[in-house]
């Protein structure tokens, strides 16, 4: 089975995909850069805070006959035991789990093992595909709940996908794209390379002249277009439902960009309601220390920057901000119908 298609009407709105990245006013865009605390969004800056052990295993060990091998080469793979813990406890068995930028589809596959039905939007092609060859892998082993994979560009979901799913989904799973942030795999010498330098490999995502994707363009655009991805998303989520969001600071020029209160503030500008701020553990728990499973760029990074003496540690963790929608019916699932018709 290959991905289906977007509809007539999103193939229209593609062609305005750069465009639809610039649905929010630039002021408020300007204020994603201030602590959330700072913004209207009451409480942002006391959420709940808890700690999800999930890298108990290796990131191979719980893909292991689960994925197929082309998920490997994903450049910001999800963690499944990330995915599965938030399913776990912000949904029940049959409920309908939404991605909406879905990558080589690990939300999908947690949930189909979960027992819970499964949407995904994916923007490129190839993952695209990729996530249906996961979909149908948890089919094969007996994981027969409703699922389907739509590629498209999700900042265009009020048009992308059937009236049906409106306010169904009771849980969103999902990450922003990180762009040259990633670090991919190595190649030596040894391997691949001739020359016996270090060298990366899957650590692109897609064309990188695409500027439609979200993952190639600057910081405030991806701001801007992942707002308008969780004003979609608000619409097919149910009143009262969750959305958990993966994310993580980085570095540009040794500065801290704080991306998950950015996300925050995001949310609050699509009509969401932050309710929790969490820690998922990147590290394995081992009496009273962690196991840091950094990659070998990770290390060699924070080398590079102790000698310079700028003193670092390997990421051990990455948020999980949890959003909610507003119980009453005229909360977010207007917002995001009202950005799409008010541009202007």
């Amino acid at each position: 089975m290959t991905p289906q298609p977007p509809n007539e009407r999103a193939q229209h709105c593609d062609a305005h995909t750069d465009e639809a990245t610039m649905p929010i006013p630039r002021t408020l865009i300007d204020t994603l850069d201030a602590n959330p605390a700072d913004n209207d969004a009451p409480g942002v800056g006391e959420l709940p805070v808890s700690v999800w052990t999930t890298a108990q295993t290796s990131p191979a060990n719980q893909r292991k006959g689960r994925y197929v091998a082309g998920t490997t080469a994903h450049p910001a793979k999800m963690l499944p035991a990330v995915a599965a813990h938030a399913i776990e406890h912000y949904t029940r068995p049959g409920e309908l789990v939404f991605d909406p930028m879905a990558g080589a589809g690990t939300t999908l596959v947690e949930a189909l093992h979960a027992g819970r039905r499964a949407l995904a939007v994916e923007y490129e092609p190839h993952w695209a595909a990729i996530a249906q060859a996961n979909l149908e892998l948890a089919r094969e082993r007996g994981h027969n709940a409703d699922a389907q994979v739509v590629h498209g560009d999700a900042r265009q979901l009020p048009h992308l996908l059937p009236a049906e799913y409106h306010g169904q989904a009771a849980l969103v799973v999902t990450s922003p794209p990180y762009g040259p942030s990633t670090h991919g795999r190595v190649a030596t010498a040894s391997t691949d390379s001739a020359d016996g330098k270090v060298h990366k490999y899957y650590h692109r995502y897609g064309n990188t002249l695409d500027r439609g994707n979200l993952a190639n363009v600057g910081h405030h655009r991806l701001l801007s277009g992942f707002t308008r991805i969780l004003a979609g998303a608000a619409n097919i989520l149910r009143p009262g439902g969750h959305v958990a969001i993966t994310v993580r600071p980085w570095r540009e020029h040794a500065e801290l960009i704080d991306l998950p209160s950015q996300i925050i503030a995001c949310g609050h500008a699509a009509g969401l309601e932050p309710v929790e701020r969490c820690v998922a553990l990147l590290a394995r728990v081992a009496n009273d220390t962690l196991i840091a499973r950094g990659s070998f760029f990770q290390r060699d990074f924070i080398r590079k920057q102790r000698e310079q003496g700028l003193p670092l540690h390997l990421i051990t963790h990455e948020d999980v901000v949890i959003l909610r929608r507003s119980l009453t019916l005229d909360g977010a699932a207007g917002l995001g119908e009202g950005r799409e018709s008010g541009r202007s």
